[in-house]
């Protein structure tokens, strides 16, 4: 939670970044560390440190002698929970705004920040947010209102102060006096089944087309096929992790599984290239530290080895399914 990485800071030092390939939650870490840059970066611009509103709220519960009564839902919830509803085309829309606001040279100013405490303006951008990205209001805004209006009445003792974003005090007004059920919302819905739908089809078609050359032109036009398929998806990701700045061993382990990556419903050329890279330049100290800093700009990603890895898994799945298009193309002009 949010609470333990604000008392305990060095904790992003204990991540296993290899166990987070292996239990498939790389994008989760990806739209952690994305969200804490771009907190970092607008702290830096107005001189606040990321936080320090529930750091002042925790002392000042000390200082009074109050209980502290966390109300917000788990982060990994709300991340993982938004990343399986989004579908491809907001996924799409999510990460490449977070990535211009990231490396982007906007700022704003306090005048700025005074304006929108404003409720029609708030109420304005909430709006605007809702209609861009519904999927991704109702996981981030309107189901932790919920989740916080319930956790606040279920808050121990007679007088409850509560400390919360003012984004979320209209929706938490709201929810107050309804009974709404935590439970459905602390569940984590299994993630991909629109990328795994489309991984069989593909591999599907492949096969169909495979078959349709051999029976129709032979062992040798089917030899073809293979040889068009492995250069053209092999070159493709491994060009996606040349540019990444991958190890060289990474690279040569793209393209050597690239083919039969591309075509595995779950298992991406991303996933492998960004394992190895793990595994050859294993994260230090003093990336950890440093990462929130070095996502704001292009060249500081590459000399973190995080930064490094993460750019390897994009470019790699990127330039891997750009060559599985290309090489399906091939193959159906030998048919």
């Amino acid at each position: 939670p949010r609470y333990h990485s604000l008392i305990d800071p060095d904790r992003w030092k204990n991540t296993d970044i290899i166990s987070v390939f292996k239990q498939g939650k790389i994008y989760v870490l990806m739209a952690q560390l994305g969200l804490a840059a771009f907190q970092k970066k607008l702290g830096n611009q107005l001189n606040i440190k990321p936080g320090a509103e529930m750091m002042r709220a925790l002392e000042v519960a000390k200082e009074v002698g109050a209980e502290n009564w966390l109300a917000d839902r788990e982060i990994r919830t709300t991340l993982a929970r938004t990343w399986s509803a989004l579908g491809l085309w907001s996924g799409i829309t999510l990460m490449s705004s977070l990535v211009v606001n990231l490396i982007g040279s906007n700022k704003i100013d306090q005048a700025e920040i005074e304006r929108m405490k404003s409720v029609d303006v708030l109420e304005e951008l909430m709006g605007e947010f809702g209609e861009k990205l519904p999927t991704v209001r109702k996981t981030l805004i309107d189901e932790r209102d919920q989740y916080l209006a319930q956790r606040i009445k279920a808050a121990p003792g007679k007088k409850v102060v509560a400390v919360v974003g003012a984004g979320h005090v209209p929706g938490i007004k709201c929810y107050i006096n309804q009974q709404i059920d935590l439970a459905p919302l602390e569940v984590i819905p299994p993630t991909g089944q629109f990328s795994k739908v489309i991984g069989w089809t593909i591999l599907f078609i492949f096969l169909a087309m495979v078959a349709y050359g051999f029976i129709n032109s032979g062992a040798a036009t089917t030899f073809d096929m293979a040889k068009s398929w492995f250069i053209i998806t092999g070159f493709s990701a491994a060009l996606g992790s040349a540019l990444a700045l991958a190890h060289p061993l990474t690279v040569i382990c793209s393209f050597l599984t690239a083919p039969i990556t591309t075509l595995h419903p779950i298992l991406g050329s991303g996933w492998v290239a960004g394992f190895v890279e793990a595994l050859l330049r294993r994260p230090r100290v003093v990336d950890f530290e440093n990462i929130a800093d070095d996502l704001g700009s292009i060249r500081s990603i590459f000399k973190n080895r995080i930064g490094r890895i993460l750019a390897v898994f994009v470019l790699t799945s990127l330039f891997g399914a750009l060559g599985m298009f290309l090489a399906l193309g091939s193959l159906a002009s030998f048919l």
